[in-house]
């Protein structure tokens, strides 16, 4: 007499395939670890728009600290808080805030896909990407936001063009385009491989 598929599930696993798969929640200290980390990026965000503030009602010791944290060598160093030194201040918030998504997008979607379900399936704030994530599509995810945290730096590095020299620049434009390419093949290879089947319980 055969047995169903559900009656298969339901047989204890053997113990040296059951320790191979427990060996899954080895991953738990790494992805508690970069919970660690989004505290600190939190903490950063916040030490470092406390001293925009502070600069911007004059304090001298804050416009010190913003000036240290945006002059790059080679560059005039300007002596009060103008638009150029908001806009890298703001860009170098806007890096945190973008890496900090990484970190969510690598926690969460590593966490489901790779250690255990999270069972979001009914919850109001259940991001829309997890309903279909897989080790491909939280691949394509993760190099689209790795475009955007390289796009930031970029864009810094061509504010002040001037100090830095023509090689460093090309360089620097290389590996944007490495990375853009990269996850363009990346997303390309998505497409070209079959589609994993839904599962259940609510995801698509």
């Amino acid at each position: 007499m055969r047995t169903s598929p559900d009656e298969r599930a339901m047989r204890p696993l053997k113990p040296l395939p059951n320790l191979i798969f427990a060996s899954r929640w080895l991953q738990l200290p790494l992805y508690l670890g970069l919970i660690i980390a989004q505290g600190v990026y939190v903490w950063l965000f916040w030490q470092e728009l406390y001293h925009l503030l502070l600069a911007a009602f004059g304090n001298a010791g804050a416009l010190d600290h913003v000036l240290d944290a945006v002059t790059v060598e080679g560059v005039a160093r300007p002596t009060k808080l103008n638009e150029t030194v908001i806009m890298l201040v703001v860009l170098g918030l806007i890096d945190v805030v973008m890496i900090s998504n990484l970190l969510i997008m690598v926690i969460v979607g590593g966490y489901e896909t790779f250690v255990s379900r999270l069972g979001l399936e009914k919850h109001p704030d259940q991001p829309e990407w997890l309903s279909h994530v897989n080790a491909s599509v939280l691949k394509v995810k993760l190099a689209t936001a790795i475009i955007g945290i390289s796009s930031i730096h970029l864009l810094k590095t061509f504010i002040n063009a001037s100090a830095y020299d023509e090689k460093t620049i090309l360089a620097q434009v290389g590996i944007h385009i490495t990375f853009v390419l990269s996850a363009m093949a990346i997303a390309a290879t998505d497409r070209i491989l079959p589609a994993a089947p839904a599962r259940q319980g609510g995801h698509a």
